[in-house]
């Protein structure tokens, strides 16, 4: 049995279906309530609710469940590594897939990722099976245009030409299914994974100004691009984003060191395939567009 916590998000949604699809008994754990999220769920996933502020909600969760996926929503500042992964480990759980940052490893002084070391450095030293996922932006952070696009045809940013390597999270799925599965031992682990720490990247850098014209070739019409300032661009994302994580945000999008805009092998040598680039996140979400 293998465990996806976050399971009805961007990573959680594919990451289950791969693992279903590859014949895996899964359990996919959120907070969300089961009438409304078991709907959505692949035939035979069982779902439960639980909450990572409550590591017994977590343990009555996880219960025969072998491998966790493990995603932790925001700064992690909130919640403790050790209960967590004791809560696992008194499951029965013995490898654990953690979704981190690039940013822990490229700024490793930012405030705004300090729970998402110490999760990092709790889990390394748990005992279990581990591999560590540091993804770099998301192209899912698209959607944060949508109702301009929509609306107006408009995309507004700020550092219009600034590129990242930003992710498709159907790789990130795929990265957490063939680590959580492994080559099997007929014990349960996986082997060439472990103690593994994963840089995930798109293929090439990728401007704001050039993903709103990936949106607009998706949707079969122009989308105009409009420069923001940092400071419109920091009150807007002050509603619904803690001020650290706005203000370390923006250092990146505006200032990314090198290794920020490396584009990593690691997807591709994991996989045997390339990384999605944007253009392909933007055609299959285009409808989130119209």
């Amino acid at each position: 049995m293998i465990a996806v916590t976050g399971a009805t998000g961007n990573v959680g949604r594919p990451l289950v279906q791969a693992l279903a699809e590859a014949g895996a008994q899964v359990t996919a754990v959120s907070r969300t309530a089961v009438s409304r999220a078991a709907a959505e769920l692949p035939p035979g996933v069982r779902h439960r609710v639980a909450d990572l502020a409550d590591p017994g909600s977590l343990r009555a969760a996880l219960t025969g469940a072998e491998a966790l996926f493990l995603l932790i929503a925001g700064s992690g500042l909130e919640l403790d590594p050790d209960a967590l992964l004791g809560a696992a480990k008194a499951a029965g759980v013995r490898r654990v897939v953690l979704q981190s940052s690039q940013i822990v490893g490229t700024r490793p002084d930012f405030p705004s990722h300090a729970g998402l070391r110490a999760f990092e450095e709790a889990v390394r030293q748990s005992g279990l099976d581990w591999t560590i996922l540091r993804p770099g932006g998301f192209a899912s952070n698209a959607y944060l245009w949508a109702e301009p696009v929509r609306a107006h045809r408009t995309v507004a940013a700020p550092f219009g030409d600034v590129g990242l390597p930003v992710v498709d999270p159907a790789d990130i799925a795929a990265m957490a299914a063939a680590a959580l599965l492994g080559d099997r031992d007929g014990h349960g682990h996986g082997d060439g994974h472990a103690g593994q720490t994963y840089e995930l990247t798109g293929p090439a850098a990728v401007s704001p100004r050039e993903q709103a014209q990936a949106i607009g070739a998706a949707l079969g019409e122009p989308v105009r691009f409009l420069p923001q300032t940092p400071a419109e661009a920091r009150a807007q994302l002050l509603h619904f984003m803690p001020e650290p994580v706005v203000d370390g945000t923006l250092e990146i999008l505006g200032r990314p060191s090198a290794a920020e805009q490396r584009v990593s092998p690691d997807i591709e040598r994991v996989l045997g395939r390339a990384a999605r680039p944007f253009a392909d996140w933007a055609e299959r979400n285009a409808a989130v567009f119209r």
